[in-house]
Order: structure tokens, then C-alpha cells, then sequence
């Protein structure tokens, strides 16, 4: 297998740190760098069920890709063709996106909150089933449900998914039980679902309703979003933690609890994971230093 040059690497955004992406422009042109370079580096090394490898041709379809036609045959037979490549599944695929409280927050001043990274996260995995012609649509939900952007491959289904990722903000609250009845029962066609949270959710409620969809015949990915500062907390004096959502508060020295408190974390990602590969569904970890490629590489070999 041949690997990115570092000429290639310097270039392509979706190996950048997720803060030097955001300063680089808006979540439309940004994501369409981030997509640009990870498919690139699919062309060096097919991942399973986002190959690029050519197939075949059909016949040019109203909203296609003008890079995918081939010019070549346009010119010998005067018709036009674009090149289908292996893998295309013509799935039906729904990213649904916590937008609760607790995803507004960041550890580091020069870290994107959960909520910027999910949607930059959001937006990418979009434009890469958007571009295999699978139907995409989009539900964000915090107490309740905020909006839903049916699944759809036509024209333009690309600019209102991501005009609703970029005006989507953080609510005041965090998701419950009817928030979750309210995406369950809009999740009605069977396809893909991809559940992206930072999981701070009551578990049993979060995994009924995603086992529900599960058993409705829906292939469920569960995109777990973490600040690194929540999987491991950063030693330093004794400091006040609040909830975002509660407003509660501890104070603590993080010296003394630092071993403990990672544990206890290391176990509630163990048992999210458990608990999903247990009912069939995949689960990925994703904390938001990761560039968004290798973010795209974990949830799509989930």
C-alpha cells in the first residue's frame, strides 16, 4: 500500500487538527476539503463499504458530479456516463445529532466545543454518502426534537443539511425520554443510523430506544463524542467543576482523584461499547482531537 507523501499530508485538511480546520472558513467549504483529501486517501487504500475502485458506468443522472464523468466516453459516443465505483449501496442513511447542553462544552480554549466538532463530523460523513448517491437526512434533538431534514440524494439535499448543521447551537437542556420517542418515531423507513452524542444521556432510556431501532431492522452506528479532558482529567490544584446542564458543583483536587476518575470513565466507555456490540449495533469512540480523517476512518470501520 502506498502512503501520502508528506507534500499530500500537508495538503489535506482532513489530517489537520479539528481547531486549524475551523479557522480555515465556513462548515460548507471546509468539509468539502476534509472529504476531498480523506476519499483521496481511500484511492491509496479502499476501506470496506467506501471503496473508490472503478466498476462500471450508467448513464448520467441529474445531480451527479461532473468529476465523476467520463469524458473520455462523451467524446468517442457523444452520450454521457459517469463511473460507478464498488460498494455503491444506495443506502438510507439518518445522522441524528445531540445538540443537549452538555455538547457545548470544550477543555481547552483552542479545542472546538463537542457540538462544532459533531457538526463538522456530521457534515463530512454526509458528503461522503451523498457523494456514493445514498439518500442522507438529519435529525437534531435536544429536549426535543429540533429539526428533521428527510433522506433524501437530490440536488441540493447537500447545502440544506449542512445550513442546518451550521445554524444548529446548543439548547439549554439535556435529551430525555420524549426527546428519544420523538426520534425513534420519525425514524420510520429502514437504513442507517448514525447517532452521534456525547452519551451524557440516561443509558437505559438511550439504549432502549437505539435497540428499538435495531430491531426495527435499521443498521445503528453510535458515534460516542469526547472532549479529552473528559476521558482523562488534567492534573493541576484543586478546582471547581460545574454541570453544564445541572449547574452542580464539585470541587476537587485533581492530583488525588486523576486514577480514579479515569477508571471510572474507562469503564462507562467499556460498557457503552459492550452494551452496543451486544445488540448488534456498532460503536466508535471519537474524541475531538482526532483530525476529522481518522475520525471518518473509525466511524466508517466501526
Amino acid at each position: 500500500m502506498t502512503r501520502p507523501g508528506r507534500t499530500d499530508r500537508a495538503a489535506r485538511t482532513d489530517l489537520l487538527s479539528p481547531a486549524e480546520v475551523a479557522r480555515l472558513g465556513g462548515l460548507e467549504v471546509v468539509t468539502d476539503g476534509i472529504v476531498e483529501g480523506f476519499l483521496a486517501g481511500l484511492h491509496r487504500s479502499p476501506r470496506r463499504g467506501f471503496s473508490v475502485e472503478f466498476a462500471e458506468h450508467r448513464q448520467y443522472q441529474p445531480g451527479d458530479e461532473p468529476r465523476y464523468v467520463d469524458w473520455k466516453l462523451l467524446a468517442r459516443t457523444d452520450r454521457l456516463y459517469v463511473k460507478q465505483f464498488e460498494e455503491e449501496t444506495n443506502l438510507r442513511s439518518m445522522l441524528v445529532l445531540d445538540a443537549s447542553a452538555s455538547m457545548a462544552w470544550s477543555g481547552a480554549p483552542d479545542r472546538l466545543t463537542k457540538l462544532d466538532y459533531a457538526r463538522r463530523l456530521a457534515a463530512a460523513l454526509a458528503l461522503v454518502l451523498l457523494r456514493q448517491r445514498d439518500a442522507v437526512g438529519l435529525v437534531t434533538f435536544d429536549e426535543t426534537v429540533r429539526s428533521i431534514t428527510p433522506a433524501r440524494v437530490r440536488s441540493g439535499q447537500w447545502q440544506s443539511l449542512a445550513q442546518t448543521l451550521a445554524a444548529t447551537s446548543a439548547g439549554a437542556g439535556t435529551a430525555a425520554e420524549p426527546a428519544l420517542r420523538q426520534v425513534v418515531g420519525a425514524l420510520r423507513r429502514r437504513g442507517m443510523i448514525v447517532f452521534i452524542s456525547d452519551l451524557l444521556l440516561d443509558r437505559t432510556l438511550t439504549l432502549k430506544a437505539l435497540k428499538f431501532l435495531r430491531h426495527r431492522g435499521h443498521e445503528v452506528l453510535v458515534l460516542h463524542i469526547a472532549d479529552p479532558a473528559e476521558l482523562v482529567l488534567p492534573l493541576g490544584e484543586e478546582t471547581r467543576f460545574r454541570d453544564p446542564e445541572s449547574d452542580l458543583t464539585v470541587t476537587l483536587a485533581p492530583t488525588e482523584w486523576a486514577q480514579a476518575y479515569q477508571a471510572t470513565v474507562a469503564g462507562v466507555v467499556r460498557a457503552w461499547g459492550s452494551a452496543c456490540r451486544a445488540a448488534g449495533m456498532h460503536y466508535a469512540l471519537v474524541p475531538t482531537g482526532l483530525s476529522f480523517g481518522a475520525a471518518l476512518d473509525r466511524a466508517l470501520e466501526a
